[in-house]
């Protein structure tokens, strides 16, 4: 076989070159072309990430320096929703944050603080620049007088001893007697004794309290000794609103002679004369 002549051979590498040359090369799809236009819009440019961390260095320099110096330092306290005796032992508490500033204030130590007061229920607190740290207290309602020998204690109606009283204070309160030995510590709870259950009665009656000498509750039931001496019965301790509005209502309707009215059965109040042992009574309909 006759051998091609080199020109030939030389023509073709040629060609081959060429074609090589004028091919496409690979080109990207559309989405990807897409999803690069997208992260080159949103990617952020040096010049912004500069002027970001600027920023922040400033913003955390103001911090810092507001943290440390008096611009912002706590001068007034004031306090929403207590008596003016309840306001002025929160300041007390809280004497120790006056000077300090507001930014970077303790929130949890000033309401651990406060909700230690025996005489509040709690409190939530509110910054009010430049020098106001503003307290809200739901403060506890006084409901009668802790009495145990001559020693006397104010308890709310939540059955919570709020402070130690004079026998004589307070004498508009009605009266829980308690058994001498009973411990009785400020700021505690009396749990479930009876005199916790005749505390909180006591303050579910409402208005009706005022009418009320004196409260107990033993194995018998509820019992409020009224001013006039007359006695309630009000059983278990239960539906106290309800069995107080009974009595408010039957009490204008009672026969002359009676000295107690028992609406333990809400529904069938039951008056009689004596006490409330004695089987003389009338059912008041």
């Amino acid at each position: 076989m006759p051998a091609r002549p080199r020109f030939a051979r030389s023509s073709l590498a040629r060609s081959i070159a060429r074609v090589e040359a004028l091919a496409p090369g690979r080109r990207p799809s559309l989405p990807e072309l897409r999803l690069r236009e997208r992260l080159a819009q949103i990617a952020p440019t040096r010049r912004s990430l500069a002027l970001g961390f600027g920023i922040l260095t400033v913003a955390l320099g103001g911090y810092l320096a507001a943290r440390e110096t008096s611009l912002f330092a706590i001068q007034r306290i004031e306090v929403e929703g207590a008596s003016p005796q309840v306001a002025a032992q929160v300041r007390r508490s809280l004497a120790f944050v006056v000077g300090r500033p507001l930014v970077g204030l303790d929130g949890t130590a000033v309401l651990r603080k406060v909700d230690a007061l025996p005489t509040v229920v709690r409190a939530s607190y509110d910054r009010a620049f430049p020098h106001t740290l503003r307290i809200l207290v739901v403060a506890e309602r006084p409901a009668a007088v802790l009495r145990s020998g001559t020693g006397g204690w104010l308890v709310s109606a939540r059955g919570r001893v709020v402070e130690r009283l004079p026998a004589s204070a307070l004498p508009r309160l009605p009266r829980i007697w308690i058994p001498t030995r009973t411990r009785i510590r400020v700021g505690a709870e009396l749990g479930t004794t009876g005199a916790a259950v005749a505390a909180r009665a006591v303050g579910l009656a409402g208005a009706f309290a005022a009418r009320v000498a004196s409260a107990s509750y033993t194995k018998d039931g509820l019992v409020f000794r009224l001013r006039s001496g007359f006695q309630l019965l009000l059983g278990d301790g239960s539906d106290v609103k309800l069995k107080v509005a009974v009595a408010e209502r039957v009490l204008t309707m009672l026969p002359y002679g009676a000295t107690f009215l028992d609406v333990s059965i809400p529904g069938r109040p039951v008056a009689g004369t004596g006490s409330a042992a004695v089987t003389a009574t009338t059912k008041l309909k």
